[in-house]
């Protein structure tokens, strides 16, 4: 089992950089196993059509951010998440230009669309929990509901992510720690308390 697991991330791993290197297009099945260094016939073994390919690869994708959330989940290390979100998208330079790609055919393409939708959902469901948590310890601002906050920092991060392809220099350590501190600032609770404090007086 540890072999086809391997054999299928290296598959997928080649499709990623036919994507980022040659565009979406250009990933036919046949491609990537010329990436990949085998027979197209070895592809088709782990993903019968280009389409079971993509998908596949959407939920790798996915399935990385849902690391990243278990990591911090029991402590609700809101700092923890968003450094390792912006670590982790801007430190592989194939990673959001890919992403991007896949995003952008989605929207004419069904099978991928539906994907994006349930697990995008589910990261911003478990986002705004751990957001909860963190309002719930006094960390977080309380006067915008958990959900609104997780919808905004996940627009705030889809932007910023958009022109990193572009802009890279933008995106040094120190920027990357200044921006992160600037999140943490937006969520921390205003001064004179948030919607708690309000209620009491």
């Amino acid at each position: 089992m540890g072999d086809r697991d391997a054999r299928r991330a290296e598959l997928l791993q080649a499709a990623v950089s036919v994507i980022a290197e040659e565009g979406y297009a250009s990933t036919s099945l046949r491609n990537v196993a010329r990436r990949a260094g085998c027979t197209t016939g070895a592809v088709t073994y782990y993903f019968s059509s280009k389409e079971k390919l993509l998908t596949a690869l959407v939920e790798s994708r996915f399935d990385s951010y849902d690391a990243m959330l278990e990591a911090v989940r029991d402590d609700a290390d809101i700092e923890s998440l968003i450094r390792r979100w912006l670590v982790h998208s801007t430190g592989d330079p194939e990673y959001w230009p890919v992403m991007s790609q896949l995003l952008a055919h989605a929207r004419y393409e069904p099978a991928l669309a539906a994907i994006i939708e349930r697990r995008y959902a589910r990261f911003r469901k478990e986002y705004a929990s751990i957001l909860a948590a963190g309002q719930a310890r006094g960390v977080v601002r309380d006067d915008i509901p958990a959900d609104l906050l997780a919808d905004q920092l996940s627009a705030s991060g889809d932007g910023w992510m958009l022109m990193f392809p572009f802009e890279r220099e933008r995106f040094t350590p120190s920027r990357v720690d200044a921006i992160v501190e600037s999140i943490l600032t937006l969520l921390r609770p205003p001064a004179g308390g948030g919607r708690s404090a309000a209620a009491g007086a």
